[in-house]
């Protein structure tokens, strides 16, 4: 498996990011003739090495063209709103998976400017966003995504300075509003580092949240290469931003983390832990069940525990909290290990049946989908173990065929 690892020890911003990726050894040549099919004019590109505090990095500078008012006398840029770039993208001749990931990224990016200064996405016009640098910034990142076809992509934690910076709306506190309100609703850890400016960019908070899968650590990875994207700005240390490309082997286990949440509850009624439990399965908690306990002053009870991922972790805790009579709540995070899988419909005498295919390198296990099963059952009005039976019998055709295709 093939993963990309973006290290922003300082910062993130549209030109890092992609100096960043074209350092990873990306042909230049290449790059430029995909971007052409932007369609775009009014723009140059130079991408050069040069050396920060000793370290060879990528320089990325978007030179643009400004428009000149022959009545005024002034330069100016041209604003767009979010249609407006929609369509330079969807008219360009660019990749659809570099359209549909370039069009993600502005379309986080609008959300948040339009929270910020309360309008509508389409009456939000893009500054520093909508300029051309940056459209060259987010398109030319979803090109080297997809010249580098990696499987996955991690970030480290956010590191952004303190301070205020000038911009088109005065002097702005950091992280910039439309920075924090990207952070507000991720699970990206956001670390302030004792740098008087800006690291991070909503171009490049924009373009992280859209494409890494996970934050954290390193992952282990055999090394294939490492780029270095130059940071702009000034700041008394290494300013750029780091990729690194490695493999790991594919095992097809997952190592994944998990939220464990647990409350002991001795005073309800078991109709309502029923209820309880539904609630939280329907809000997409991975799993729910309740432990007998004898609590304090001896009484019978339960320890309920629900495992859920990062996003759902705040909606279920709020749900436990409030139809429960439990004051609060316990919260672990646990490292798993999980094997891929994926959904598979069999031929079986009641029909196409789901089941749940996984798998470790050439092994195989199935089960069938219990909803599905159920469903046939009802509908047909026979015993649900006879649907089983069905499945099971499919399920065993499907092993011979494997094993032999593997013989």
């Amino acid at each position: 498996m093939r993963i990309l690892y973006f290290d922003c020890f300082s910062g993130a911003s549209g030109d890092m990011i992609l100096g960043a990726l074209l350092d990873l050894g990306i042909d230049v040549e290449l790059f430029k003739r995909e971007l052409l099919g932007l369609n775009l004019d009014g723009f140059d590109i130079a991408i050069e090495k040069k050396i920060i505090n000793s370290i060879a990095v990528t320089d990325v500078n978007v030179i643009v063209k400004e428009e000149h008012n022959h009545h005024t006398g002034h330069h100016h840029h041209c604003e767009r709103n979010l249609a407006d770039i929609e369509k330079i993208i969807d008219n360009s001749s660019l990749k659809e998976g570099v359209k549909s990931l370039s069009k993600k990224i502005f379309g986080e990016i609008a959300r948040a400017e339009a929270k910020v200064h309360n309008k509508s996405i389409e009456d939000v016009h893009f500054h520093e966003v909508g300029a051309v640098d940056s459209i060259v910034d987010i398109v030319g990142t979803a090109i080297c995504l997809d010249l580098l076809n990696v499987d996955r992509i991690y970030s480290s934690p956010m590191h952004d300075g303190t301070g205020f910076i000038e911009c088109r709306h005065g002097k702005l506190p950091v992280p910039v509003p439309a920075v924090l309100e990207m952070l507000k609703d991720s699970n990206i850890p956001y670390i302030t580092e004792d740098v008087n400016t800006e690291l991070v960019t909503p171009t490049g908070i924009g373009i992280i949240k859209c494409v890494a899968k996970k934050f954290g650590p390193m992952p282990p990875m055999t090394i294939e290469s490492v780029g270095y994207g130059a940071g702009k700005r000034q700041t008394g240390r290494f300013n750029a931003l780091r990729c690194i490309l490695g493999n790991v082997e594919d095992k097809k286990i997952i190592d994944d983390e998990v939220c464990v949440l647990e409350t002991n509850v001795d005073d309800m009624n078991p109709e309502i832990l029923g209820y309880v439990m539904n609630r939280l399965f329907e809000n997409g908690a991975l799993d729910v069940f309740y432990t007998s306990a004898y609590m304090k002053k001896n009484r019978p009870g339960v320890v309920l525990t629900v495992l859920s991922d990062r996003e759902q972790e705040e909606k279920l805790v709020n749900i436990i909290l409030t139809e429960t009579t439990t004051l609060g709540v316990r919260k672990t995070v646990a490292q798993r290990y999980i094997l891929e899988r994926e959904s598979k419909y069999l031929d079986t005498e009641f029909g196409k049946i789901r089941v749940k295919e996984s798998a470790l390198g050439d092994y195989r296990k199935y089960s069938p989908e219990f909803e599905d099963c159920k469903k046939v059952a009802q509908e047909l009005n026979i015993p649900l173990m006879k649907v089983y039976e069905a499945v099971n019998k499919a399920i065993l055709t499907v092993e011979e065929r494997n094993a032999n295709a593997l013989q």
